[in-house]
């Protein structure tokens, strides 16, 4: 049995809630729909993962059945944008589906790039369903030791 005690952070709640709420009008957003019924923006939005260390930003973005061909990174005007689209297998006569939970159809994300971000370093690599993006920073932003003369 573990008893190991975590400290209470009601600031952390709050944030929990806020994500949540977010969320719900991400998805709220993305699902509205033109005066013809036709959906206005992406089917569904792909969980990211961001993280930096001292030289990279890194971006993680689960996106499992998604063909390779079926993905774009673009970026401009400082915006890293993601999408892509997760085709259902439609038309299978031979297939009963007893429940279909995940989302298909097109997805897009988009992030600012960070002013210390370098947009010329942006690499992306997809493998088992994970897109990874990384940009590199820039080195001019990275911090530099002075050194004080004594006169």
């Amino acid at each position: 049995m573990n008893n190991t005690f975590v400290r209470w952070n009601p600031l952390r709640e709050l944030e929990e809630f806020q994500n949540r709420i977010r969320s719900a009008f991400n998805t709220t957003a993305n699902h509205r729909e033109n005066s013809n019924g036709s959906s206005s923006g992406p089917a569904w939005m792909p969980l990211v993962d961001i993280m930096e260390d001292e030289q990279e930003y890194r971006i993680a973005v689960e996106i499992a059945d998604v063909n390779k061909e079926d993905v774009n990174v673009t970026l401009e005007g400082g915006m890293l944008t993601l999408s892509g689209e997760r085709k259902f297998e439609a038309g299978r006569e031979d297939l009963r589906y007893h429940r279909v939970e995940r989302p298909y159809g097109g997805f897009s994300r988009s992030f600012a790039l960070p002013d210390d971000a370098d947009p010329e370093s942006v690499t992306a690599d997809f493998k088992n369903g994970v897109l990874r993006v990384r940009v590199r920073k820039s080195e001019s932003a990275k911090p530099k030791q002075i050194q004080v003369k004594v006169s």
